[in-house]
């Protein structure tokens, strides 16, 4: 069993630099509260085939992650699959979209896919992971904004 979830925001910064800001994964825990701790394989700009392993804290539980970068398409696309063995995993990415006045549209989105027992926990946390999206959106919004202006 599986499940998408998705949230979309405008940030007020060039596509290019919303696009390098979200494709290295090292700045995940600024907008997600889950992420404990990260690190990319291998050293150098983020490319198809690079890998982010993670800890996350989800539902009191501490996991551990790995993402790979297997679409990549500056300025506009990336997309991550989980390589993680764990018992419900995602598959995303963020599509961008330049505005006008420097502004970037960021779509974000993540099928979860259940595993085993997970098959009985995914529609849990799909559910648990729509209700959080417009917030989730709004955070990366904050976080892309105070860190680009840097």
């Amino acid at each position: 069993m599986s499940g998408q979830f998705e949230a979309g925001v405008e940030i007020d910064r060039p596509v290019e630099e919303v696009f390098a800001y979200l494709a290295d994964g090292r700045n995940d825990p600024e907008f997600s509260p889950r992420v404990q701790q990260i690190t990319k394989t291998p050293d150098g700009p983020t490319a198809l085939g690079t890998v982010f392993r993670s800890t996350v804290k989800d539902a009191g539980m501490k996991t551990g992650r790995e993402f790979r970068i297997v679409g990549y398409d500056p300025p506009h696309r990336i997309r991550w699959s989980e390589q993680s063995r764990n018992l419900v995993t995602a598959e995303g990415g963020y599509d961008l979209e330049a505005l006008p006045g420097g502004r970037t549209r960021v779509r974000i989105f993540n099928t979860l896919e259940g595993h085993g027992l997970g098959r009985l926990l995914v529609g849990f946390a799909v559910s648990a992971a729509r209700k959080d999206a417009p917030a989730f959106g709004r955070r990366i919004k904050a976080a892309a904004e105070a860190s680009l202006r840097r």
